[in-house]
């Protein structure tokens, strides 16, 4: 029996924040079927408060509670294995809920003790990947917010950061920590405020690496939806194979009742 939901908001619920076919309907059906749910994401170009409120102006109002960011996974790793010490964060988007963190700029950077990546997006120059390079050669530690290589926007598909993570790893002979997904304890956060196992829960999601497979890493029945950044090739080049896939988040709400039996 299905007792939780998690769904991916970026390509899952909405597109360039205009909501999909299906999405305002099927969060109305969760609340009205009393289903508890989290909104996670991996996005860091909005904080909580800011993604509450564009997807209330979409026809789905959430409270900020009810999501679950990278961004705040990250403030919480930093702050239990490196507190107090300072952080370069290279990030296209807000920092906002990313509290008791020591901040430094690019033009500090010889002086950071750990290196936080966030997104990627048309700020992002040669400078910032090459002062990461060069401090990761140091020995510095590089965590990232994900490893995602794109996302969708509605002019078409944009590359994120895990496209120069990957870089990164083969210049520096390095692995970079994620703290978002696919992260174990990332799934893990948002499983414990809905306060039931990854069995009990389903992750739907437009990416069948971060979200999906993630998701049933973590113990998750994991849902990718033909939405947002997915690609037919997807389904042959992953590792794993999804438990289900449905055309959109409008096909949600029988899948789940399909499920129950």
């Amino acid at each position: 029996m299905v007792r939780g939901v998690l769904l991916d908001i970026d390509g899952v619920l909405t597109v360039s924040w205009a909501p999909l076919p299906g999405a305002v309907d099927t969060i109305a059906w969760l609340r009205d079927k009393d289903l508890p749910f989290r909104l996670v994401t991996n996005t860091s170009a909005k904080s909580r408060q800011e993604i509450a409120a564009l997807l209330d102006e979409a026809g789905m109002p959430v409270d900020q509670e009810h999501i679950v960011t990278a961004v705040t996974s990250a403030g919480r790793f930093l702050t239990e294995e490196y507190p107090g010490r300072q952080c370069l964060v290279v990030n296209d988007g807000v920092l906002s809920d990313l509290r008791d963190i020591d901040i430094i700029g690019l033009d500090n950077a010889k002086k950071a003790i750990v290196v936080l990546l966030g997104g990627a997006g048309p700020d992002l120059g040669y400078a910032e990947p090459n002062a990461v390079f060069r401090l990761a050669l140091d020995g510095i530690p590089v965590i990232a917010l994900h490893r995602n290589a794109r996302y969708q926007t509605a002019d078409g598909p944009v590359l994120d950061m895990g496209a120069f993570i990957v870089g990164l790893e083969g210049a520096a002979d390095i692995e970079v920590t994620v703290v978002g997904k696919p992260a174990p304890d990332f799934f893990a956060a948002a499983l414990g405020q809905l306060g039931i196992d990854g069995s009990d829960a389903v992750m739907v999601g437009d990416d069948i690496g971060s979200d999906v497979i993630g998701a049933q890493d973590a113990g998750l029945t994991g849902v990718l939806v033909r939405t947002g950044k997915f690609r037919e090739s997807d389904l042959y080049g992953a590792a794993g194979d999804p438990n289900h896939v449905i055309d959109g988040i409008g096909d949600l709400p029988e899948l789940l009742r399909r499920l129950d039996g």
